[in-house]
């Protein structure tokens, strides 16, 4: 399957790609067509942020296959530094792409995150929208590290189960981290959704569209989850937006500056 090069850009040091839900769909199928093992990162503002604290998670973001842009801010970057047809790549909207052209195609699909009762309501709805998706593995981690022991064991059941896909939904960034580690071990693309798991399950309440693309999810979210997500929106937010706005002044004054 034939895929098109895709245009980069480095917003505050960490490179994102400007793909689109096609794109990647069709990048993810023919990566697990060819049996490869590598990992597909959402990237929002937390990630950008994260990793420009943590050169650990920045190497973790360089090594992936693809970094999409899942959040609006993202997309607005990209636009701003050139990439015109950006869009948003956004993980509860990627994940049934992939599983509708895993069905078609006859991919073996996996998930692995989430809660027992999320990942039960989970796999009810994919089943019933596409009927013809090969689960071929599923599991729910405890909320802990586990074990080497128990590692081991997750790993050997991701093999032994033929999945080509498996949906990472950990949450981020220790989803990222997990399937950094995880590369060359597990044969499978593996995509990082997040919370995509509780919202295709319909565990959790979505933003409005106009929310989504207004770039006001993180409002919507934050009322919805205060206690866990206020480091995240509160603090990291208003810090990306100074330091890519002076990014995006630099590429401007450079730009105007070049003969």
């Amino acid at each position: 399957m034939p895929t098109a090069v895709v245009e980069s850009r480095r917003i505050l040091g960490t490179r994102v790609d400007a793909t689109s839900y096609d794109g990647a769909t069709r990048k993810i199928l023919a990566w697990a067509a060819e049996g490869r093992s590598c990992y597909v990162c959402l990237a929002a503002v937390n990630n950008i942020m994260e990793a420009r604290r943590s050169s650990a998670y920045k190497a973790v973001m360089e090594q992936a296959e693809l970094v999409t842009s899942d959040g609006m801010p993202l997309v607005w970057t990209l636009r701003s530094l050139g990439v015109n047809d950006a869009s948003r790549v956004y993980g509860p909207d990627l994940m049934p792409a992939v599983l509708e052209a895993a069905a078609a195609a006859g991919i073996p699909v996996g998930f692995y995150g989430g809660s027992e009762m999320v990942l039960a309501r989970l796999l009810a709805v994919v089943r019933r929208r596409f009927p013809a998706i090969h689960i071929a593995f599923a599991k729910a981690p405890p909320f802990r590290p586990l074990t080497p022991e128990e590692d081991e064991h997750t790993i050997a059941a991701i093999q032994d189960s033929g999945a080509r896909i498996l949906f990472v939904g950990l949450g981020s960034p220790k989803q990222d981290r997990w399937m950094y580690a995880h590369t060359a071990r597990i044969p499978a693309v593996m995509l990082g959704v997040g919370a995509a798991f509780d919202f295709v399950a319909g565990a959790k309440p979505q933003a409005p569209l106009w929310m989504q693309r207004h770039g006001l999810e993180w409002s919507f979210r934050l009322a919805t989850e205060p206690g866990r997500l206020w480091r995240r929106y509160l603090k990291q937010n208003p810090r990306f937006l100074i330091l890519a706005t002076a990014q995006i002044l630099r590429a401007q004054f450079l730009h105007h500056r070049t003969p």
